[in-house]
């Protein structure tokens, strides 16, 4: 049972590393809440994404995110807001509503997406 649940995670981190690789634009915006800014994170997607080419493509993955439930369920619920239609300024003042409250000392110091 143990292994079944294992590879159930697993396949959770790997949507969401997936997600962070491909949708910067929306992560890149999201605050975390886990703490991870004093590790230098300032968004969730640096919790699965460690660095980037000039072109946008995933060089190094950081496995903070493999571990960390706070990141995955940020991410995720991003995930699920953006799946929705939902536009980045919306995401995150959903994410901010539900998590700052309670968790504003972890939250990292993430920029606002830029105004259109």
């Amino acid at each position: 049972v143990a292994l079944g649940h294992l590879v159930a995670f697993q396949r959770v981190v790997l949507v969401h590393d997936d997600f962070a690789a491909q949708h910067p634009e929306i992560l890149q915006y999201v605050p975390c809440y886990c703490g991870c800014g004093a590790d230098g994170h300032k968004a969730n997607d640096a919790c699965f994404v460690a660095r980037r080419d000039a072109k946008g493509n995933v060089l190094e993955w950081d496995t903070h995110g493999f571990g960390c439930t706070i990141c995955i369920d940020v991410a995720r619920e991003a995930m699920q807001l953006y799946s929705s239609g939902a536009d980045v300024v919306s995401i995150r003042a959903a994410i901010e509503k539900k998590w700052t409250p309670g968790n504003a000392a972890g939250k990292t110091p993430t920029p606002f997406p830029p105004k259109k």
